[in-house]
């Protein structure tokens, strides 16, 4: 399809002044631990995920993502927790994410090492609150609450 010249302008402006939609996942595994994933960009710890790509449905997106953060698979999807789009929310761009909680399995083997340098489980008791990247603290805080949160 070819587009005509105009609508060019039209559609940068489409894509450069809307939010980015991305998934993330709080992956537990059959022992009740949840994996966290250590950024690159930023060295804290944070719930695995990542943008929505061109012609990606949400759940497609939840499944690419945790293998290439983790390498682990989805043995069952389970609640949404809640879809995030404060303004401040990502300090690199302002993002909608859509937080979905998955039963995981399987071994530990980054795939995007330029974005992920350690992938670990946790005790409920031992995630470092307070030291999570992006808003998942609220995010994991709105999991345990069992609800689903529309921030």
């Amino acid at each position: 399809m070819k587009l005509p010249w105009r609508a060019i302008p039209s559609l940068v402006q489409v894509i450069f002044r809307h939010p980015v939609c991305g998934v993330a996942i709080v992956p537990i595994l059959e022992d009740g631990r949840i994996v966290l994933v250590r950024r690159q960009d930023n060295q804290s710890w944070g719930l695995p995920g990542g943008v929505v790509d061109w012609g990606e449905d949400i759940l497609s997106t939840l499944h690419r993502e945790l293998k290439e953060e983790t390498g682990l698979q989805v043995l069952q999807v389970g609640r949404l927790v809640g879809v995030y789009s404060s303004l401040d929310r990502d300090p690199r761009a302002h993002s909608i994410c859509v937080t979905i909680e998955a039963t995981v399995t399987g071994n530990f083997a980054i795939q995007t090492t330029h974005e992920i340098g350690e992938v670990r489980a946790f005790l409920p008791q031992d995630i470092p609150y307070g030291q999570l990247s992006h808003d998942h603290d609220r995010q994991l805080k709105d999991y345990w609450n069992g609800g689903t949160t529309l921030a």
